[in-house]
């Protein structure tokens, strides 16, 4: 193994590890930056993503909220999540080359079906019907909780989705999509709403730009799932629009009335980071009844009336800024001829679409985890776009 080639896959087994374990995923990214610093060509090639603006930016106004606040040592685990978002930077620094991207997404594939088993295990062991199983016990594969398990299955499923549909590496097709299956397993599991909604709206953007007549089957295949009902799914399903015994819909209203009325009162910087959990009850709205719904208060449910009301609008609008960044500069590389790198490019795309969209319904970027993988999605992303431009703007060599 040449000592240049050792950032490339620390960075890489940091990338496959976010979906096995958070020790793992943070140790292994540590030693990559290491790694980076230690080596001189990896040092030489280090380069910023043009996301890098609006990040610093986030970063930034992330730290002035914190010290407007008044409580600076309370926002420390948000400052030392600052550590995962030097991931983009990583990522796309360290690979250079499709066939070292194909890698991550098998390893992806093998660690999420890998954890999507373990969570039909953890269901097998747990189910005894809906109202008990959405309450309580729901599965988390190798994850702490069922919502970072969902959020990772989603986007696994779309990266690995994504090299199935767009990728030429055929021999590894056959596998993936049996993956892709497994994984999608899993995220029922979950019982993820959210996360099934931003899967379903991933998807579609991916078999759009695959075969767009193929869109008019994904309700048909929904229908179908819905009148199969495995573990109750169909139940699920409906409850976010008529709830039965379990009613997290009408909580998370009120988390909604409860960030609005915090950011009309901080617009500009927020409560700080790590406060709405410890004052929430101060901006309960008059007209909401007493007791509240049950449910957990620590945070808001939403990722952009969360971050609004935490950090200020102004930060708010710098995450978006960089993610819309990001989606910006994928889809116009994706426009172009972009050959092999077109697959990373789609997969990134869906992978946003998914994340924008869950995220109405939780803070799905609070996750270290999920965090973690996004951003090497991004910077996965981000590396297709520097391959497919070198590739149009390097001559074709002279025929002999």
């Amino acid at each position: 193994m040449r000592r240049d080639h050792i950032p490339l896959y620390l960075a890489g087994a940091s990338a496959v590890t976010t979906v096995v374990s958070i020790a793992a995923f943070e140790i292994l990214m540590a030693l990559a930056l290491v790694s980076v610093l230690l080596t001189p060509a990896a040092r030489r090639a280090w380069r910023w993503p043009p996301a890098t603006l609006p990040l610093c930016a986030w970063v930034v106004l992330t730290v002035a909220s914190a010290f407007a606040s008044g409580d600076v040592r309370s926002a420390l685990p948000q400052f030392k999540k600052f550590y995962i978002y030097l991931m983009l930077f990583l990522v796309f620094a360290a690979f250079r080359e499709l066939s070292e991207i194909r890698w991550v997404a098998a390893g992806w594939a093998l660690g999420a079906a890998l954890s999507a088993v373990w969570s039909g295990v953890q269901l097998a062991r747990t189910f005894t019907g809906y109202a008990a199983y959405v309450s309580d016990a729901r599965a988390t594969g190798f994850m702490g909780h069922w919502m970072t398990f969902g959020g990772e299955m989603m986007m696994s499923l779309l990266f690995v989705g994504a090299a199935v549909l767009f990728s030429q590496w055929r021999r590894a097709k056959p596998w993936l999509a049996a993956a892709c299956a497994v994984i999608a397993f899993g995220l029922l599991a979950s019982y993820t709403r959210s996360m099934w909604l931003g899967a379903v709206a991933g998807g579609a953007y991916l078999v759009w730009m695959w075969r767009r007549w193929m869109v008019l089957a994904i309700p048909a295949l929904v229908a179908i799932l819905l009148l199969v009902d495995p573990f109750a799914v169909r139940e699920r399903a409906v409850s976010a629009f008529r709830p039965a015994e379990v009613d997290s819909n009408q909580f998370r209203v009120v988390t909604r009335q409860i960030g609005w009325e915090m950011i009309k009162a901080h617009p500009w910087l927020g409560l700080g980071p790590e406060q709405v959990g410890r004052q929430y009850e101060r901006y309960i709205p008059a007209g909401v009844a007493r007791p509240l719904p049950s449910g957990y208060y620590g945070h808001l449910h939403n990722v952009y009336i969360h971050y609004a009301a935490e950090r200020g609008v102004p930060a708010l609008l710098a995450l978006l800024w960089m993610v819309g960044r990001a989606l910006m500069d994928f889809t116009r590389a994706a426009r172009r001829p972009a050959g092999e790198a077109r697959w990373v490019l789609n997969g990134a795309i869906a992978a946003a679409i998914a994340v924008l969209l869950s995220g109405w319904y939780e803070v799905n970027l609070g996750d270290s985890e999920v965090l973690g993988m996004f951003l090497a999605v991004m910077g996965l992303g981000y590396a297709a776009v520097h391959i497919s431009a070198t590739h149009i703007s390097t001559p074709a060599p002279d025929k002999p």
